[in-house]
């Protein structure tokens, strides 16, 4: 019985180790995703384009960001962003925000592309983050569209809807329209999780991956209708609403008709 007891497990041993894998697993994650982020930031910016970039940001950004990007009440921290998150939010007109909402809108562009490379090169240097993506993972005719469809269904589609054409979300939120949009926004969209979308680092979608997601995307825009309208390729609901309300107008008229036959 002594050397039963002898082996039998302290009561805590089964918490210690619960404790140590998940100092474990969380210490390899955030090993990982800066090993990840580091990599990806292989973008070098001339010293006059960070200089220019500063200036800029801190008459433009600085308001809402902070002069040293570290963020306010109004605006969150730019440090470790990286130059793509910057390229996506200037670069689409979200930023600079016209006024607080529940989602800043795409606009048309307030910067030019220089300008934008400048400010990009500047947030850059506050920590490491993603770069603006190479040409290479932008070239769709390089991409697998039947792949990229794959990729798209199982991590963006429950918002985005399956064609790309955007939803609804909750408290006056939205995911976009996809459509139309350029290659380098969709990925750097990917890469650095804007609004309410999660980040897909290259641990999650691999660049070759995103490249055919981006290839899908455009596939689907150079794809016509086979059925004729495509009610905004939002799917059963709007194609419902719209039989609905044709159907119920006819029925409608047709009933008019009747009535004023016989009289």
């Amino acid at each position: 019985m002594k050397a039963l007891s002898q082996q039998r497990r302290h009561p805590l041993a089964v918490l210690v180790l619960m404790v140590l894998a998940l100092v474990l697993s969380g210490g390899l994650y955030a090993v990982a995703t800066t090993t990840n982020e580091a990599k990806a930031d292989t973008v070098s910016y001339s010293a006059q384009d960070i200089e220019e970039g500063e200036k800029l940001f801190i008459a433009n950004c600085s308001t809402c960001h902070g002069l040293d990007g570290a963020g306010t009440p109004a605006g969150p921290s730019l440090v470790g962003v990286g130059a793509s998150a910057v390229d996506f939010q200037v670069g689409t007109g979200r930023m600079p925000m016209q006024a607080n909402g529940p989602q800043a809108p795409q606009k048309a562009p307030q910067f030019q592309d220089e300008e934008i490379a400048q400010m990009a090169g500047f947030v850059a240097t506050l920590g490491a983050g993603p770069a603006v993506p190479e040409e290479e993972y932008l070239d769709v005719t390089q991409g697998n569209a039947a792949n990229g469809a794959k990729v798209f269904l199982a991590n963006c589609a429950m918002c985005h809807n399956a064609a790309g054409a955007g939803g609804a979300l909750t408290r006056g939120k939205y995911a976009p329209s996809l459509m139309g949009v350029e290659e380098v926004h969709i990925y750097e969209a990917m890469q650095t999780g804007p609004q309410n979308m999660p980040v897909f680092n290259d641990a999650n979608i691999t660049p070759d991956e995103k490249r055919d997601v981006i290839t899908y995307l455009k596939t689907l825009e150079q794809s016509p209708n086979p059925g004729g309208f495509g009610l905004g390729a939002l799917g059963p609901v709007s194609e419902g609403l719209f039989v609905w309300t044709i159907g119920l107008a006819v029925i409608i008229g047709f009933t008019v008709w009747l009535t004023s036959r016989s009289a």
